[in-house]
């Protein structure tokens, strides 16, 4: 019963504080203090500028601006805190320093609030490095209330929706996206330094190639065409080769019309390079110095922490083909089964699933993710894929059912994908030809024949291999991260549901005093559509009546005759 009861009085006093807040910037405005007519403010320092470098800022001027995050009013002096981009700092304000007016106005500042700070730096009584303000300036005025003031912000879902409020009441939060920022600005500075020009392709083409996966499909207006969004950046990357750009990237997003998960988000940001006259061992060797020198840059250090695990990015990355890796973990030898019947006849034993269309290659591969994948904690290279699964691959001269791809795995996850790229245009689209099958048998993430990927190949692509990164996955790894949600700003989420709510104005229509709408709204009628279907205003007014006084609002009570007259 206590417990109802706070959430009550809480629930009452979040309602009653919006509407004051609204009070405070129309008094505000009128008395021609309006903070959302200014327009800059000049800052100096940043508050872990000032901690970090106290000594040689003792006793000088700052400028900072930043959001209230609490505050302490005692009489003629104050404390407030204030959290800018990297940190946060206490802010010290007294009537005598900033000016009576000034100081009134500061008090009936909220928490949440935006505020420009000038003031000199000193430490306090206590230690505490803070800014004695000599004037402060409201530059925002907040009109919702910061979610720490009751429960805190720990609800995934509004976290993920409202990923501004999250940002405001989680400096950890803050920071992973800072540190996601920092990975995209090392993995350019490395491979910028390794000669690689960065490049922009289409992201509207009229063929979605380069993966497995479903495109999401739209229209161009200006030529009355179907278009899909990209759901790969390879070919047009490899094109560029064609072309003599020798080594090309592209950072860029992707779109995949498939499910939601802690893995996978339908749009998400992918890398893809693409380097002239070099295999797949030479990708492995650029993609492990990569990683390690991502890691070193943005965190500090190689040695990373992810959940329960200790990931070493420094040591030298384990090799393993895709037949060594099932042999290993699955006790299975894929290069004693002759065919896809026995390969077929194999997964049965096991309990391993699979459609009737897929070969010997798709089976070992199903295997390889059913008994494999949760093996791959520290960085291992998965070299040398069935054909079935890679029709864009280079076959390997000594095993043409077998492929020059590496994949590397982390923590169980695929990390990256390369290859030895198909230059045989022939192949290339008997390949492509291969996909349209799978098509009409149902696959609908089989390829489409892309016929000007091919006669780019027909002028000579030369030697390449091919690398691409889920940008999502590495900062996951990187920053910690459970889930693809919590590096993603902005991930897809379901529509939100949106309650109606009608104005105050309409319950008073129906005769209800303007003092208990905010109660009426309490008992759960957020509409007058919703009050009006009360079946027994007998015991509407009993709820009321006990809301009234369970609130302590001392409201002039009610009569049964009241609450019965507002459904006439």
């Amino acid at each position: 019963m206590a417990d109802t009861q706070n959430t009550n009085v809480q629930e009452q006093d979040i309602h009653q504080l919006l509407k004051v807040k609204r009070e405070k910037l129309a008094n505000l405005q009128q008395a021609g203090k309006d903070p959302f007519q200014i327009t800059k403010y000049d800052v100096t320092h940043h508050s872990t500028d000032i901690k970090n470098n106290f000594e040689e800022l003792e006793g000088k001027s700052v400028r900072i601006a930043g959001r209230v995050m609490s505050k302490r009013v005692m009489g003629k002096a104050s404390f407030c805190n204030v959290q800018d981009l990297p940190g946060n700092i206490q802010v010290y304000v007294a009537r005598d320093s900033i000016g009576e007016e000034s100081y009134a106005d500061f008090k009936k500042y909220d928490v949440g609030d935006i505020v420009g700070i000038e003031g000199e730096v000193f430490k306090t009584k206590t230690g505490e490095i803070s800014v004695h303000a000599s004037q402060v300036t409201l530059l925002s005025k907040s009109l919702q209330i910061l979610p720490e003031k009751f429960h805190g912000l720990t609800n995934t879902d509004i976290r993920y929706r409202q990923r501004y409020t999250d940002l405001i009441m989680n400096q950890d939060v803050k920071d992973t996206f800072v540190k996601r920022s920092k990975i995209i600005s090392a993995i350019r500075r490395y491979l910028d330094g390794q000669g690689f020009l960065e490049v922009e392709t289409p992201m509207l083409v009229s063929n979605a190639g380069g993966a497995a996966a479903r495109p999401f499909e739209t229209h161009y207006n200006a030529l009355d065409e179907d278009v899909k969004l990209r759901i790969s950046l390879e070919l047009y990357l490899k094109r560029l080769i064609v072309g003599g750009m020798e080594r090309v990237f592209e950072i860029g997003r992707v779109f995949r019309n498939e499910g939601l998960d802690t893995r996978h988000n339908p749009e998400f940001t992918l890398m893809e390079l693409y380097q002239a006259y070099t295999d797949y061992y030479g990708m492995m060797d650029l993609t492990e110095n990569m990683f390690r020198y991502v890691a070193q840059e943005v965190c500090g250090t190689t040695v990373i922490p992810y959940a329960e695990e200790t990931i070493d990015l420094g040591k030298p990355f384990e090799r393993l083909t895709m037949v060594d890796a099932v042999k290993k973990y699955a006790g299975v030898d894929f290069d004693q089964i002759p065919d896809t019947a026995a390969a077929k006849k194999l997964a049965d034993e096991k309990g391993v699933h699979y459609e009737e269309r897929h070969a010997k290659g798709d089976i070992l591969n199903l295997f390889f993710e059913e008994f494999v994948e949760e093996h791959l904690i520290q960085p291992v290279f998965i070299m040398d894929h069935p054909v079935e699964i890679s029709p864009l691959t280079k076959r390997k001269p000594d095993k043409p059912d077998y492929v020059e791809r590496f994949e590397l795995f982390i923590y169980g996850r695929e990390m990256c994908n390369a290859y030895s790229e198909l230059n045989d245009p022939i192949d290339q689209l008997n390949r492509f030809k291969d996909q349209l099958a799978l098509q009409e048998r149902g696959d609908d993430e089989a390829m489409f024949i892309d016929y000007d990927f091919v006669r780019a190949l027909e002028y000579g692509m030369p030697p390449t291999s091919g690398m691409g990164i889920g940008i999502d996955r590495l900062c996951m790894i990187l920053t910690n991260s459970p889930s693809i949600q919590d590096v993603l700003l902005f991930p897809q989420m379901k529509p939100e549901k949106v309650a109606t709510v009608d104005a105050d104005e309409k319950f008073i229509e129906l005769g209800i005093p303007a003092d208990w709408v905010a109660v009426v709204r309490k008992a759960g009628y957020q509409t007058v559509e919703a009050l009006k279907a009360v079946e027994n205003p007998n015991k509407l007014h009993q709820e009321l009546s006990g809301l009234n006084k369970k609130m302590k609002l001392g409201l002039k009570t009610l009569s049964p005759d009241e609450v019965k007259s507002w459904f006439n």
